[in-house]
C-alpha cells in the first residue's frame, strides 16, 4: 500500500473514531429522552389511577351512607300517614276516660298500645313538649300567638298536634300556641 492510500486510511478511520462518540452520545440523549418521557407518563397514569381510586371509594361510602339512610327511613310515607290514625287513637283515650264505664274501653286501650309500640320499634318517637316550654322555631311549628302575660311571653301556651321523630329526622313538627 502507498504511503498516501495510508495517511487516507488513516484520515477516515480517525473520522470514524471522532463520529462514533457523538453517536453514542446523542443514542444515549435519546434513550434518556425517551426514558424521562416513559417516566412523565407513568406518573401521569399513576396520578389518574390514584385519582380513580379515590373518586370510587367515596362513591362506594357515600352509596353505603345513603343505603343506610334509606333503610332507617324507607318506611316513613307509610308512618307519617298512620300519623293522623294515632292522634285519632291519643283523643278517643282522652275521651274514654272521661266516661263513667272507662273499663269498656279496655280493648280500644290494648290495640291503641300495641299500634304505639309497633311504631316505636320502627322508630317512631313523640317530641316531647308541654306548655310553660320556651318556643323554638326549629323544633315547633306556631300555629298562632296569644296575649299572655309576661312570663308566658315567647313560651308555649297549648300544643294542639303532638310532634314526632323518625330516628333522627322530625316528620311532623309539634303544633303550638305561644304567649305573647
Amino acid at each position: 500500500m502507498s504511503t498516501a492510500k495510508k495517511s487516507e486510511d488513516n484520515e477516515v478511520k480517525s473520522t470514524k473514531k471522532k463520529a462514533k462518540p457523538t453517536a453514542k452520545k446523542s443514542a444515549a440523549s435519546k434513550v434518556e429522552k425517551a426514558l424521562a418521557e416513559a417516566n412523565e407518563a407513568l406518573e401521569t397514569e399513576k396520578d389518574k389511577f390514584l385519582r380513580l381510586f379515590a373518586e370510587f371509594e367515596n362513591y362506594k361510602k357515600r352509596t353505603s351512607k345513603e343505603r343506610i339512610e334509606l333503610f332507617k327511613t324507607a318506611g316513613q310515607e307509610v308512618i307519617s300517614s298512620m300519623l293522623p290514625i294515632v292522634d285519632d287513637f291519643n283523643r278517643a283515650l282522652k275521651e274514654a276516660e272521661k266516661q263513667e264505664n272507662s273499663a269498656d274501653f279496655e280493648g280500644f286501650r290494648l290495640i291503641s298500645n300495641k299500634l304505639n309500640e309497633t311504631l316505636k320499634s320502627k322508630g317512631l318517637v313523640a317530641i316531647e313538649v308541654n306548655a310553660g316550654d320556651a318556643f323554638d322555631a326549629e323544633k315547633h311549628e306556631a300555629i298562632t300567638q296569644i296575649p299572655a302575660g309576661e312570663e308566658q311571653s315567647g313560651k308555649i301556651v297549648d300544643v294542639t298536634e303532638q310532634g314526632y321523630q323518625l330516628g333522627e329526622k322530625i316528620i311532623r313538627y309539634p303544633k303550638v300556641v305561644v304567649g305573647q
